[in-house]
């Protein structure tokens, strides 16, 4: 039918114009009852005479028939003509997929990608509800009108309940949007269309692919061991808790992932709600004839901002020294100025709260059990007191972001750990291991050597156990051998790694450099001696 001259009758359609395809061709057409213009997707005689292509097509066909969502292409008919040859008549969109949407830069702003991304998310929170995994989620199975408006439109490879057309052994899907367990040939279940819709929601975001690969094995490597790489969300401005929600979404391991969808339209209604608001403080847009108002008042600007820190914020007179949380207390760090890094430079930051000791077992325990997380390996249930160990920074983010807090980026670690003074060690400028967890003797309890509190109040920033800060590091030539030995499979220097501060309980003694030099582990290393704290925002 491809071949010939169009328009042509097919049924009561009128086909007008072939849109594309491959094994079906799809057509702009005309309902010639009601006057509507449709498409009208039809298998080719090549497609039916695979008997299996031909059964998907229709399977295809009856299942997304049986869908009515305001974000899923509608289907209006479907059957097999007098020749036998299958067909579907849908709801005629106008637009463009999502995967060229991103490519031309017609995604808008944040706001405008978040509400997509929702949109996506609601339609597949659907048809989880109904049994269905979609199984193919990518740009390209995403429709935007010029309106913003997004529809799921292909379910092609879904499978419901109970329904089983693959071959044994015959994985299908796109390969760069893949889960792992999708890649290894297990059982599936929805988690994997949570996983391809991190990835989704990634490349929506950064502009480039989650995951990919120069052959099809290193793509199914990276696949299974390689975590993505933040930077391009934090480069383009992505909110923390929008970069949480993709990294929990895009996890290895289906159980840290999301549980279904419904998380995730909550996070994400949460996060459109913030981008707006940030939209409307910034006035949505810039008058041509204000632009000279913001360049002139550029340098006014900076003064009041340093005003505001040496004045207002070095006092934080407004905000309590502690505040209690449903995952324990935090002590506030003022804003202002303090020395950081070797060289002591001065740098200012708002004020924020960090938590006074590590994470415990007992808060860690709550949130695995609230959350149905797995415990993390070796947990000990009766040493609630002590820091939760054995956690990627993965892990501790997803806790983080449950708890309404966030994990510390390494200026504001190091400022609650040395005060704004320039100290060497919280407790000043002596070296004494007395008030740290050094040693070698074990873990203890995280509520341990109050004398070796820092200047806001935080206990054992030193010693103890290392924690994790968000900060991306390069790892040298001694960390990439060490870990290429103690981890499978071994990680490359080209996979995000991160630095942890504050030394542990092994560290025969108390470093020099303890407050601020940092040691670099793969995004996917979790050890006895690293733990984490969270903070948050003051307001």
């Amino acid at each position: 039918m491809g071949g010939m001259q169009l328009p042509i009758k097919f049924g009561k359609y009128e086909l007008e114009e072939l849109l594309g395809g491959g094994m079906s061709r799809v057509y702009r057409a005309r309902d010639q009852v009601i006057g509507r213009t449709v498409a009208v997707k039809i298998l080719t005689d090549a497609g039916c005479a695979d008997a299996e292509v031909k059964a998907r097509f229709l399977a295809e066909a009856r299942m997304a028939g049986s869908i009515t969502h305001d974000n899923i292409l509608g289907i209006y008919d479907f059957g097999e003509d007098a020749g036998g040859r299958p067909f579907m008549v849908m709801e005629f969109l106008r637009g463009e997929d999502l995967q060229h949407a991103i490519k031309n830069g017609h995604t808008g702003d944040l706001p405008r990608k978040l509400k997509i991304a929702l949109q996506v998310a609601r339609a597949l929170e659907y048809i989880h509800g109904r049994k269905i995994i979609h199984r193919d989620i990518k740009p390209e199975n995403v429709h935007v009108s010029p309106t913003g408006v997004a529809k799921l439109i292909d379910f092609g490879i879904a499978k419901a309940e109970n329904v089983n057309m693959t071959r044994a052994g015959f994985v299908l899907g796109t390969p760069s949007y893949m889960a792992p367990e999708q890649v290894m040939g297990k059982p599936l279940t929805e988690q994997v269309d949570v996983y391809s819709f991190g990835l989704l929601l990634y490349e929506l975001l950064a502009g480039v692919k989650g995951v990919g690969g120069e052959t099809i094995e290193s793509l199914f490597y990276n696949i299974l061991h390689a975590p993505i790489n933040p930077e391009p969300l934090v480069l383009g401005g992505v909110p923390p808790p929008v970069r949480d929600l993709v990294a929990r979404c895009a996890a290895k391991n289906p159980a840290e992932r999301p549980q279904g969808f419904g998380p995730v339209c909550a996070a994400l209604e949460q996060a459109v709600a913030a981008a707006e608001r940030g939209s409307a403080r910034a006035g949505g847009r810039t008058p041509r004839r204000a632009l000279w108002i913001a360049g002139a008042s550029l340098a006014l600007t900076l003064l009041l901002g340093v005003i505001w820190y040496l004045a207002i914020g070095r006092t934080s007179g407004a905000l309590p020294k502690t505040i209690s949380t449903s995952t324990g207390e935090m002590v506030l760090v003022p804003a202002g100025e303090f020395e950081y890094g070797e060289k002591k430079e001065r740098v200012a930051l708002p004020a924020f709260y960090i938590d006074k000791t590590e994470v415990t077992n007992a808060a860690y325990g709550r949130f695995c059990r609230e959350k149905q997380r797995p415990l993390p390996e070796g947990f000990r249930q009766d040493q609630p007191e002590y820091p939760v160990v054995n956690v990627t920074i993965l892990n501790a983010r997803d806790y983080a972001h449950s708890a309404g807090k966030r994990l510390p980026n390494a200026r504001e670690w190091e400022k609650a750990a040395r005060g704004a003074d320039g100290r060497a060690y919280p407790w000043g400028n002596q070296a004494d291991p007395s008030r740290a967890n050094v040693g070698g003797g074990g873990i203890r309890p995280v509520t341990g050597f109050p004398d070796g509190a820092s200047p806001c109040g935080a206990v054992q920033m030193v010693g103890n156990v290392w924690e994790f800060v968000e900060q991306l590091s390069v790892p040298g030539p001694l960390a990439l051998e060490h870990f290429r030995k103690n981890l499978r499979p071994p990680p490359s220097a080209d996979e995000p790694w991160y630095a942890i501060r504050g030394q542990s309980y092994r560290q025969p003694s108390v470093s020099p450099d303890v407050v601020w030099d940092s040691a670099t582990v793969p995004t996917r290393w979790k050890a006895a001696d690293i733990g984490f704290r969270c903070v948050k925002d003051a307001r």
